[in-house]
C-alpha cells in the first residue's frame, strides 16, 4: 500500500494521492475517473510510464465516435482500480510509478495540424523521462506517436494486433486510418523485417506485404498463445518495439463499439493471453485505438480496453521485475 493511507478523508485519488505507487480502494463509482485512479499530473518527475488520452477521430472510414474513447476507458478502468491482477498475481504499481497525463489538445478545426500537435505532444512525454501508453483515438494517431518514438529509438519494430493491416496504397498527404503505416514504413519509422500484424482478416486491391509477418486471424485461431508469441519473439528479437492494439483485433462480440467491426475475430482471453507470453520482448510504448462508445454495449469494448491496457502495464512491470504472490488457503 501507498502512503496515501495517510490521508484522513479517503478518495479522488486522481488527484488527492501522495504517492505515484499502490493502489487504494475507491468505489468504482464514484470518484474523478483517471486511468486506473492514478494521479493526473503532467510532472514527470520519477514516472517510468504516462498513460494519455488522443480524443481524435477525424481519419475513420466507417464509423465515428472514437473522439470519445480515452474517457470511456478511464471510466471503465476503475472496476479494475483493486489491487492485483489475475493471473499475475501483483499489482503493478507497486512497481511502476504511472500517471494519467491528460488529453492531447488539438484544434479540431484546423485538421492539418493536428497531426503535429499529436508528435510534440509525444515527444514533450519522451522527453521528460517517462514511457507512453496512449488511448485513442483512430488509427492514425500511431504515426505520429510512432514518429516521437522513432526519434529517441531509432527503427521500431512494431507489433499490430488488427483486423486490418493498414498498409492502404497512398500517394502521400493524407490523414487516413488505413495508410499510416505505408506511410511508417516509408519514413523507416519501423522495419518490416523485425515487425509483426496479427488477427489480420481483410485485404484490398494494390496492397503489399512490405516484407512484415502477417498472421492472418486463421493462423492465430488454430495457434496456442505460447506458439503466437514465440513467432512474434523471433521476429522481433531484441529491437525496440511498439505494440499498436486496434481494439477490432478482438470479434464484434467481445468489441462491438469499433468503427470498422470484422467478424471471424479473437476473444477477448486470447489477446490476453497472447500479450501475457511476450515477456522477452523490449517495449517502449504502445497505443491502444479505435474504442468507438457510441456504438458500444454496456461498455463491453471499453472494458475490453481497459483490461487490455492494464495487462500491458502488468507486463511491464513483470519485466521491471515485479512477482506475483500464491494466493493462501
Amino acid at each position: 500500500m501507498s502512503d496515501d493511507k495517510a490521508m484522513a478523508v479517503p478518495g479522488d485519488e486522481a488527484f488527492r494521492r501522495m504517492s505515484l505507487y499502490g493502489t487504494n480502494l475507491e468505489p468504482s463509482y464514484s470518484g474523478a475517473r483517471s486511468f486506473m485512479r492514478r494521479k493526473y499530473t503532467r510532472d514527470l518527475a520519477g514516472v517510468d510510464i504516462a498513460v494519455s488520452g488522443v480524443p481524435f477521430d477525424q481519419s475513420v472510414t466507417n464509423r465515428p465516435g472514437t473522439r470519445f474513447a480515452p474517457e470511456a476507458i478511464r471510466r471503465a478502468s476503475v472496476q479494475h482500480a483493486w489491487g492485483p491482477v489475475w493471473p499475475w498475481m501483483f499489482d503493478p504499481f507497486d512497481t511502476l510509478a504511472v500517471v494519467d497525463y491528460g488529453d492531447c489538445w488539438f484544434d479540431w478545426g484546423v485538421q492539418a495540424q493536428i497531426p503535429e500537435a499529436i508528435e510534440t505532444h509525444a515527444r514533450t512525454i519522451l522527453a521528460g523521462g517517462a514511457e507512453m501508453l496512449t488511448l485513442g483515438g483512430d488509427h492514425f494517431i500511431s504515426y505520429p506517436l510512432l514518429k516521437a518514438h522513432a526519434a529517441k529509438h531509432g527503427p521500431l519494430a512494431l507489433i499490430q494486433f488488427d483486423a486490418h493491416r493498414d498498409v492502404e496504397p497512398d500517394l502521400g498527404g493524407r490523414i487516413d486510418h488505413g495508410t499510416m503505416f505505408g506511410y511508417a514504413i516509408r519514413d523507416e519509422l519501423i522495419d518490416p523485417a523485425r515487425s509483426v500484424q496479427l488477427g489480420i482478416r481483410t485485404t484490398y486491391h494494390g496492397e503489399k506485404n512490405h516484407g512484415i509477418r502477417v498472421m492472418y486471424a486463421d493462423e492465430i485461431h488454430q495457434s496456442s498463445p505460447q506458439e503466437i508469441a514465440e513467432v512474434i519473439t523471433n521476429v522481433v528479437g531484441d529491437a525496440p518495439a511498439y505494440l499498436s492494439f486496434d481494439i477490432d483485433f478482438l470479434d464484434p462480440a467481445f468489441a462491438p463499439g469499433t468503427g470498422t467491426p470484422v467478424p471471424g475475430g479473437l476473444s477477448s482471453y486470447q489477446a490476453l493471453a497472447i500479450l501475457r507470453k511476450l515477456t522477452s520482448i523490449k517495449f517502449i510504448g504502445a497505443d491502444l485505438v479505435e474504442v468507438s462508445p457510441p456504438f458500444d454495449s454496456s461498455e463491453i469494448t471499453a472494458n475490453a480496453a481497459a483490461l487490455i491496457a492494464l495487462e500491458y502495464l502488468c507486463l511491464r512491470a513483470y519485466q521491471k521485475g515485479a512477482r506475483g504472490i500464491p494466493v493462501s488457503d
